[in-house]
């Protein structure tokens, strides 16, 4: 893999965080980009995502998807393309995990998905491989994660595609629902993201009134050859999870970019590091701590650089209260969680 090609593999990483994501260990990379593919802005991909139908609703449905494009399913989908970790996770939490004929090569949960034939790698597709499938439905990633090029093919196709991208923690609940709708499956994603909602609302009140909130640096890359380092955006997801989390979360302060000088990170003086990790991006703390410049950090000193493990976190899916507990521990050791339901 070139180093540009690892670079956009963790800016995607992270914005399809969900993270961008999609976050698959595929997926991540210690040579992120400093920004990723904007394809629509958040607020707009929030917004695109129609009201889920009342159980009762027949095919063919017409569906809104993240991208703003209306796409139509004749019938109720007996064979499912997934194209992103996250997409893949949903559909088996929505019982549709039977219907599911292939995924790409970051699919790797539930453990059922990881037999299922690859027709995509990261940041590509076998659109030959798609359509001999004879599939009713394709769920593809948007920010560029599944390329433009082979959603058209295959809509030129008449295969219906529907393209998934959560800008927000809110945006992952109503993905759930467009899929649900998209799959007659409308009952199960109801009750599935109200227990979602639910169980990350009870967490994040857990901490809400703990103070002071530490300044917290979720460390989403680092470039060993330059020094990059790679930050939640301004207002993105994983930012939210943070914040969630009852962290004082550093971030670029730019809501396209991931890239942060060391300079303004020294400034921001971050009072806990978390690292992010997974089997393609897994730095221990001692390394972390012996990084050039890193030891003026507060954190450093104190010896306060907690690894978590990163897909429940940034994986926008419906393990993401498993990621919000796993970031509650990391920041308030010492608060005393309910069981997950």
């Amino acid at each position: 893999m070139s180093s540009s090609d690892r670079r956009r593999g963790v800016a995607l990483f992270v914005v399809l965080v969900v993270v961008l994501g999609a976050c698959s260990s595929a997926g991540a990379s210690s040579s992120p980009a400093a920004s990723a593919p904007m394809s629509a802005s958040p607020t707009a991909s929030a917004a695109a995502v129609s009201p889920s139908p009342s159980p009762s609703a027949a095919f063919p449905i017409t569906l809104t998807d993240d991208e703003g494009t209306s796409v139509e399913v004749a019938a109720e989908p007996e064979r499912i393309v997934s194209l992103t970790p996250a997409t893949t996770e949903i559909l088996f939490a929505l019982g549709a995990g039977d219907r599911i004929v292939a995924t790409d090569d970051g699919s790797d949960y539930p453990p059922e998905a990881v037999a299922l034939q690859d027709v995509a790698t990261y940041a590509s597709v076998d659109v030959e491989k798609v359509v001999a499938l004879e599939p009713d439905l394709v769920v593809a990633g948007g920010l560029g994660f599944t390329p433009a090029e082979s959603i058209t093919k295959l809509r030129d196709l008449k295969i219906p595609v529907v393209v998934i991208y959560a800008p927000s923690v809110d945006g992952v609940d109503k993905d759930i629902e467009l899929l649900g709708s998209a799959t007659g499956t409308t009952p199960k994603a109801t009750s599935l993201t109200s227990a979602m909602r639910s169980d990350m609302a009870a967490v994040s009140a857990a901490v809400a009134g703990q103070s002071p909130k530490p300044r917290v640096f979720y460390d989403v890359g680092y470039d060993d050859a330059t020094g990059a380092i790679y930050a939640p955006a301004e207002d993105s997801f994983l930012a939210e999870m943070v914040t969630m989390a009852g962290g004082d979360v550093i971030t670029t302060g730019d809501p396209n970019t991931y890239e942060i000088p060391l300079e303004k990170l020294i400034e921001k003086d971050p009072q806990l590091i978390i690292l992010g990790t997974n089997p393609f991006y897994s730095p221990t703390p001692d390394a972390v701590a012996k990084r050039r410049g890193w030891d003026a950090f507060t954190a450093v000193r104190n010896g306060d650089i907690k690894p978590v493990h990163d897909t429940e976190i940034t994986r926008p899916g419906p393990r993401l209260p498993i990621g919000l507990r796993t970031l509650v521990s990391a920041i308030w050791p010492d608060v005393a969680l309910s069981a997950a339901p």
